[in-house]
Parts: structure tokens; sequence; C-alpha cells
């Protein structure tokens, strides 16, 4: 079955510290460039962060940059957004997406598939 299922959220004072896991099925994963997105309840949806199909190159929105960290492992059909010093803003429904391609496009969200979403809440 080809889809794509993350992990790894809940609740998180200001400060702290997620990380999020999305298993990939169904596909030859290290052949795509996979990224991350959130979605704030009643805002639009934004790109946050996106890695190569090889993992060589990784890319984020300013808004997280120096403070989130995307990885993969091919070996596991999985990648990671490791999320430090976390803020309310950081508050949203995260989806892993697969890219079409070897490649990221940054800030360009346009994906041929989604996974559920994980819900991170940033809050004291």
């Amino acid at each position: 079955q080809v889809q794509l299922v993350e992990s790894g959220g809940g609740l998180a004072q200001p400060g702290g510290s997620l990380r999020l896991s999305c298993a990939a099925s169904g596909f030859t994963f290290s052949s795509y460039a996979m990224s991350w997105a959130r979605q704030p309840a009643g805002k639009r949806l934004e790109w946050v962060s996106g890695i190569y199909s090889d993992g060589s190159d990784t890319y984020y929105a300013d808004s997280v940059k120096g403070r989130f960290t995307i990885s993969r492992d091919n070996a596991k059909n999985t990648v990671y957004l490791e999320m430090n010093s976390l803020k309310p803003e950081d508050t949203a429904l995260y989806f892993c997406a697969k890219s079409r391609d070897r490649e990221v496009n940054p800030g360009i969200i346009d994906y041929d598939l989604w996974g559920q979403g994980t819900q991170v809440t940033v809050s004291s």
C-alpha cells in the first residue's frame, strides 16, 4: 500500500523539543525527495523543510531555520523532523509529503502523496 504515516507529535513547552517521524511504504523511497509542511488551525498550509532523495541537501523555511533539522534513513524508509527551541507559533498539524522527483523545490507545495498529519502543540 502506498502511504505515508507520521508520528511523534504531541504537546511541548516553549523552548522544548519534539521529533517527528514519517514512515513510507509502497514506493521506492530512496528515489524521491521528501518534505514537511504544516497547517495551523484556520490558516493556510505552510512549507517547512525538504530533503533530497539521497539526503545530500536540505532546505528550510526562514521561520524554522536554525531550530528544525530534517533527515532521512533510506534503509528504514523514514524521514524525520527534529524540532528544537519550539515556539507557540509552531503549533500546527504537521504533514510529510512525497515529491514527484529527486529534488526539492523549496517553498513550492506540489506533492503527489501526503500523510494524514500529526498534531504539534506548543504551550505552557
